[in-house]
């Protein structure tokens, strides 16, 4: 009789440990839905973005077996906030892209003490990588050494360059502004202008139309999303300036949407660099255990560049995001 209530205690106990114990990857804390808090930026921020929100609630569903929670916002404030919500509602999962890479410490360190698993996605932020269990990011500083590799691959000593960046402090602005810094401190081109139109297809337009209206010359816009390229194009034929192939500015954006790569193809843009959204699959997998978490924890989107002359209608149906 003893004997056997000691093995009754025995499963009792167990079964309170492991109800205890969430992030497993075979269910919530309670044997039932995978609950996972996902903040994100609003996919009103770029075409790319409404990609990778939809891409997220496609995988993160019900369906699936998960409990999801989305929050957007483009202020890391607001996604702070968020992210002590989601730990003090003890979800299983947090899946953050951040909006800045700084200020994250203290909040992921708390996630970890509640024994809550975080994923990165899309961006990078300043942790210490014990504080997340995998990161699936696009490489953002790649993104703009491709640009850059592109432009320096002209031949060309005359390039006077209109910088548009995205959202100062994010990972994307960071990588994407770090490899234009470097080719004005070379020497290898002038920076006219650099300011942020922080994702903003309109501040874009104004942006340019300053510069126009300045009478600076320049031969380049690089600007750091497809939605912001739009701008400073519309800025352009406004004021009646040639760009693109055989243009008097050449014209590079990223994100690969499909309404840039068919201005690429059609010669009205120079360069479209891509940056691909789609990561749900990669960490809904790593939740599952059906893929093993890199031993640096990190997970790089493969990424290229489409050219005028180059692209195709081909390309553009298989990597282009969008309508």
């Amino acid at each position: 009789m003893k004997k056997a209530l000691a093995v009754l205690l025995s499963l009792v106990f167990v079964f309170v440990m492991v109800a205890a114990c969430g992030g497993s990857g075979e269910g919530g804390s309670s044997g039932g839905p995978i609950r996972v808090g996902i903040i994100n930026n609003p996919p009103e921020e770029s075409g790319y973005r409404a990609a990778n929100v939809s891409d997220m609630e496609r995988v993160f569903s019900e369906a699936n077996g998960y409990e999801p929670q989305f929050f957007y916002s483009q202020t890391n404030d607001a996604q702070l906030n968020a992210a002590r919500g989601f730990i003090t509602e003890g979800v299983d999962y947090i899946l953050l892209s951040a909006a800045a890479t700084d200020g994250w410490e203290a909040v992921l360190r708390d996630a970890k003490e509640a024994d809550i698993g975080v994923f990165l996605f899309d961006r990078m932020i300043n942790v210490s990588k014990d504080l997340f269990k995998a990161a699936v990011i696009s490489d953002m500083a790649n993104q703009g050494d491709l640009a850059m590799s592109w432009l320096n691959g002209l031949g060309r000593d005359d390039l006077k360059v209109v910088h548009i960046q995205g959202q100062m402090g994010s990972d994307a602005q960071q990588g994407r502004t770090a490899a234009f810094d470097r080719e004005v401190a070379a020497g290898n081109m002038t920076k006219v202008l650099q300011q942020t139109a922080s994702w903003d297809e309109v501040e874009a337009k104004n942006i340019v139309q300053s510069v126009i209206n300045s009478g600076e010359e320049f031969n380049v816009i690089y600007a750091e999303n497809d939605g912001m390229a739009q701008g400073a194009v519309a800025a352009l034929q406004e004021a009646g300036i040639s760009h693109g192939v055989n243009g008097d500015v050449i014209i590079i954006g990223v994100d690969a949407n499909k309404f840039a790569l068919r201005e690429v193809l059609a010669g009205n843009w120079n360069l479209n660099v891509q940056c691909s959204p789609f990561q749900a699959q990669v960490i809904h997998e790593m939740i599952q255990g059906t893929r093993p978490i890199p031993a640096d924890q990190i997970v790089i989107s493969e990424e290229r560049y489409f050219e005028a002359g180059v692209i195709t209608q081909e390309d553009i149906d298989r990597y282009g995001l969008g309508d």
